[in-house]
């Protein structure tokens, strides 16, 4: 009887063990370690958010720092781009339109790294800058962080500089460039937009490249690949409910050749040119309008300027006598302005200094492909 009775009181004991322990399991929530408080930032360190564990240089993301990409980048004189979203606990971006960026709620936080692999001498990769978007009550700020050599930290830095860098690219051809860093003035350019209120406009600070049409496909996100909008709304971090843009409103990758040409121009238009060239933008006194979501209908070859003449752009080379002649770069004001590192002429505005080679090809080509006049 008394070995039964100690053999009950034990498995009396495990049973309450296992069942407490069990309990607190399923009442234990992680806590992301982000911090965020829109009354200090900008913070003088990108370690101070706590964006990453471990080595910062890793860019390894905390709870709830998700990866993203764009089907199309922006060239930036070939760095290459590892970007991060963030926002509080309980509020969630909301869809207006497949061309229109994500609203990002408040308290939300973009984080894109630029960086180079194969540097030399050493043979390796180093980032060069994270640039950081933050969603006050006031609205979108900037917060650009340059990193040290000793690749341990960024700092805190909107006044624009530059960092020589040598690298071997894919080909193992050694490269060079005199990257430049933006200040807080050019950072404003690519980013402003001019909304009307009562009395007048107001200019306000926007990101550029989460619009549903530009993540519309599968990441591979380490666990699992996933359609990058079906992972927001997964995440939190996008209301459900919306229907993703359709194939043909869904910006293709520029590089990829198996896609129809003019979608691949089209494609890198947008992303490289769009965010001046639209209604209310830096640059929408000029007649082109290089929005994906502009340049796929009846207008599509007007807008992107075929056929449209450059007689009111002053002191450009009299050569070129429309932004794109069919069939002839030698007189294609557009071709002319992405193949010069003149900063008179070169486009875009900022964001390069080096000629993107196969961004130039690509442009080349279809003006080889067209024939007439819309």
């Amino acid at each position: 009887m008394k070995k039964n009775y100690l053999q009950a009181i034990t498995l009396f004991l495990i049973f309450t063990v296992f069942t407490s322990c069990s309990d607190k399991d399923d009442e234990y929530t992680p806590v992301s370690p982000v911090v965020v408080d829109l009354t200090q930032v900008p913070y003088p360190k990108l370690s101070d958010y706590k964006f990453f564990e471990g080595d910062l240089k890793d860019l390894n993301p905390s709870l709830n720092v998700i990866p993203y990409e764009p089907s199309s980048a922006l060239f930036s004189d070939y760095a290459h781009k590892k970007r991060f979203v963030w926002m509080p606990t309980g509020v969630k971006a909301t869809f207006d339109g497949d061309a229109k960026i994500l609203n990002l709620p408040v308290g939300s936080v973009l984080i894109k790294n630029f960086y180079y692999d194969n540097v030399q001498p050493e043979n390796v990769t180093k980032i060069i800058e994270t640039r950081i978007m933050i969603h006050k009550d006031s609205g979108w700020i900037f917060a650009d962080y340059v990193w040290n050599a000793e690749q341990t930290e960024a700092f805190l830095d909107l006044a624009g500089s530059y960092v020589p860098i040598s690298w071997k690219d894919e080909n193992n051809v050694i490269r060079n460039v005199n990257y430049r860093i933006p200040s807080e003035v050019q950072c404003i350019v690519c980013h402003k937009e001019r909304v009307e209120i009562p009395g007048g406009e107001v200019t306000t600070y926007i990101p550029i490249g989460i619009k549903p049409q530009n993540l519309n496909f599968s990441y591979n996100y380490g666990s699992e690949t996933k359609n990058q909008l079906t992972k927001w709304i997964e995440q939190g971090y996008l209301e459900d409910g919306f229907a993703f843009p359709t194939p043909e409103n869904t910006a293709v990758d520029y590089n990829d050749t198996s896609k129809p040409l003019e979608s691949r121009v089209r494609a890198y238009l947008d992303i490289n040119c769009a965010h001046c060239h639209q209604q209310d933008r830096h640059c929408d006194y000029r007649p082109m309008r290089f929005a994906y979501s502009e340049t796929g209908n009846a207008n599509g070859h007007t807008n992107m300027g075929v056929c449209v003449p450059t007689a009111d752009m002053q002191d450009f080379p009299a050569a070129y006598n429309s932004i794109i002649k069919p069939g002839n770069v030698d007189r294609s004001m557009l071709y002319y302005r992405i193949n010069t590192t003149d900063e008179t002429y070169r486009m875009p505005l900022h964001g390069r200094t080096l000629i993107h080679e196969e961004g130039v090809a690509l442009i080349e080509e279809w003006i080889n492909s067209l024939t007439s006049c819309p």
